[in-house]
């Protein structure tokens, strides 16, 4: 296990980050994008199924701006603040994709922002990497920076998938990743005041099987996709 805060592990990782990833992902036949677009395309979903016009956004955990291109096509009025531990990745972001959207380091304890900041808060496979003790009071901080009636959307690994857990156990980042079950998360969720909170699964086939792909929509109840998202209500 590596004795680094996160803040240095990630600034360690940046440079390689999406080659680690990509890597890691190999058995699915996707790269790092489809799955970011993915991601972005159910906070999409998940917001207009709660009525929600998004003007600001905060995509916590940004890292090196996967999600930003996605975030951005998706919510295309909206303004997007990028959030992170490690400001090598947020710098790397910025080179990346400008400065239309904000870049805020975070000291990993207290987000930076007012109450009531952001009308969605999105945050994809972050919380593995935060001691499980901290989440509670944490989504406690995401929960008050939402505007009443904001939404936050969590994606997450799905420890009760095998394929899943070997792509952690390989993946040079994930090195001190503790995966969390949704029902345990959504209990996190709920207990921090979101409420209602959804969960789904998803990611059930691989690119060799894209074409059964449409049948997902009938699975989300299924806990055997690769991972889960939770939608939770502030």
């Amino acid at each position: 296990m590596s004795a680094l805060p996160p803040q240095a592990e990630f600034d360690l990782h940046c440079d390689r980050y999406r080659a680690e990833h990509a890597a890691s992902i190999r058995a699915s036949g996707e790269d790092v994008d489809f799955f970011a677009g993915y991601k972005a395309a159910d906070a999409l979903r998940l917001a207009e199924m709660a009525g929600l016009a998004v003007r600001d956004m905060l995509d916590f955990g940004s890292g090196v701006g996967n999600a930003v291109a996605p975030l951005r096509e998706a919510f295309p009025q909206a303004r997007l603040t990028c959030l992170d531990v490690s400001a090598r990745s947020l710098e790397a972001s910025r080179r990346k994709h400008g400065d239309d959207n904000a870049y805020v380091p975070y000291d990993g304890q207290t987000l930076p922002f007012a109450p009531a900041s952001f009308d969605l808060a999105f945050a994809a496979c972050v919380f593995h990497h935060i001691p499980h003790e901290d989440h509670v009071a944490l989504l406690a901080q995401i929960r008050a920076s939402l505007r009443p009636g904001g939404l936050f959307v969590l994606y997450e690994h799905n420890p009760w998938n095998p394929l899943t857990r070997q792509a952690v156990a390989n993946c040079p980042f994930d090195e001190n990743a503790v995966l969390i079950s949704a029902p345990v998360m959504a209990g996190r969720l709920r207990a921090a005041g979101f409420a209602p909170v959804t969960r789904e699964y998803r990611m059930f086939f691989p690119r060799a099987l894209a074409a059964l792909r449409p049948l997902e929509r009938f699975l989300k109840a299924l806990p055997l996709g690769a991972q889960y998202v939770l939608g939770g209500c502030a």
